[in-house]
């Protein structure tokens, strides 16, 4: 009997749509596939890969509410917010703008003795293990590089949100790239193991759990095939003395509970200067109870919709009552939204400390803890008493203190007077058990190729 997945909407708990997986034999075929096709794709001239790939984001660009329809009933996304091409298109087009320069070769000598150089080669084929919770974005970071730089992808999609593959895999062959060069692949744990360790693949991309990325490297052990990992985060932002107040209430807060925090970059803790403390959370209480409507996602009067599954609010639930528990202070009072399913009221807490899993563990949910500090010293330490290290959040009006408190953070981005972004001209990586990937930038594609040296001496 083949095994199925559903997909659970959390906007009514309603089977929104359910996908056969595919079988060990059929997923190693379509790999094969996969295998025999990339001679050609790389062989096929860079500039047209990237046309044909543009071309793809244009499509995905015509669509754009039907993205926002289908993540609002996937993962409970509000359709006010418009999807995400806006990210997906800054990030396609400008991988597109430095392929040339980021993949040419580097010449070390031409001369009537020697030619001396450094090409970088596509890796073959890339299999792209994606999340729900952006997956869009966090999909194409790695896919429209790797489509550039000559290499096929399998892209395997989480299956909250199955049907983001498939709307890839329609753009992508609308756009005229052949469809074994982009396979989207419905597959189970044990399958996409078995593809690793048999290497049917010759680099994984990974976006998930901690768990998930461990799953991956031990699958992966003694192939020697690289496995680029993100396994989120527990980010912090630090609010300064000499900090803009309310800039850093608003986007700190929004950080905090945009797409009902379900962000690997997302604000989960907060450590405020001892003289803005108590202002800090006033403000930020007022915040969330002026700004944030909890409600079905397909109102464009809501604000915050469900979490993407029951199981996920209610380990945000949990980390929460253990925290009031043990004395920290809720300022939220419960929303007539919230049903003690998927529909989660927002939370602000005090009076919390590292000893509570909501200031330890990820929460990837609507809460976010606030603790004063008396300085830099104490700040510096508290963020780095934390087993992430994804992005770290600095509010204060001297840059050069910014960067001198950045360099001492165990973080794979800093932020100054800003946070939750992406910026796809610079390298999205992290430290500790955030993984060790290395997406966008110059040093993505040098993630998705190979160093191939030439030596060729004229005589």
């Amino acid at each position: 009997m083949n095994k199925s997945v559903k997909l659970i909407s959390p906007v009514d708990g309603s089977v929104y749509l359910e996908r056969e997986v595919l079988g060990r034999d059929s997923a190693l075929e379509a790999a094969s596939r996969a295998r025999a096709a990339q001679p050609a794709w790389a062989g096929t001239p860079l500039h047209e890969r990237i046309e044909l790939v543009m071309r793809a984001n244009q499509i995905i660009g015509q669509q754009t509410e039907r993205m926002a329809q289908e993540l609002a009933w996937q993962m409970g996304r509000p359709i006010r917010y418009g999807g995400e091409y806006g990210g997906f298109n800054e990030r396609v087009t400008y991988m597109a703008e430095i392929a040339e320069s980021a993949l040419a070769p580097v010449d070390i000598e031409d001369s009537d003795s020697f030619k001396r150089q450094i090409k970088r080669l596509p890796h073959g084929v890339v299999l792209v293990v994606a999340p729900w919770n952006y997956p869009y974005m966090t999909a194409i970071n790695t896919i429209a590089p790797a489509l550039m730089t000559g290499n096929t992808v399998i892209l395997k999609h989480a299956a909250q949100t199955l049907k983001v593959g498939e709307h890839l895999a329609e753009a992508f062959a609308g756009a005229g790239i052949p469809e074994d060069v982009f396979q989207n692949l419905v597959l189970d744990h044990e399958t996409t193991a078995e593809m690793i360790g048999r290497r049917a693949v010759d680099f994984v991309n990974f976006t998930g759990s901690v768990d998930g990325g461990q799953a991956m490297e031990k699958a992966a052990a003694g192939t020697f095939i690289p496995v680029a990992t993100e396994l989120g985060g527990k980010d912090p932002g630090y609010v300064r003395a000499d900090a803009d107040l309310d800039k850093a209430v608003d986007t700190l807060m929004d950080g905090a509970m945009y797409n009902s925090g379900q962000c690997c970059c997302g604000i989960e803790r907060i450590y405020v200067h001892e003289s803005l403390y108590d202002d800090f959370v006033g403000k930020s209480v007022e915040w969330v109870n002026k700004g944030m409507k909890l409600g079905n996602p397909l109102d464009p009067d809501t604000t915050i919709g469900p979490m993407a599954n029951v199981r996920f609010a209610n380990e945000v639930r949990a980390q929460i009552a253990e925290a009031v528990e043990d004395g920290a202070v809720a300022h939220i009072e419960t929303s007539a939204a919230d049903d003690a399913g998927a529909y989660l009221t927002p939370q602000i807490l005090t009076n919390v400390n590292h000893d509570m899993r909501v200031m330890r563990d990820e929460s990837f949910g609507p809460v976010v803890g606030i603790m004063p500090v008396r300085d830099d010293e104490e700040a510096i330490a508290l963020m780095n008493d934390c087993r992430f290290g994804l992005t770290a959040s600095i509010w204060t009006s001297d840059a050069s203190v910014a960067e001198q408190i950045g360099d001492r953070i165990e973080t794979g981005t800093v932020f100054m007077n800003r946070c939750d972004y992406l910026d796809p001209a610079l390298c999205w990586t992290g430290c500790k058990d955030t993984g060790r990937g290395a997406g966008l930038s110059v040093l993505g594609f040098h993630a998705l190729t190979r160093p191939k040296s030439y030596h060729l001496r004229k005589s």
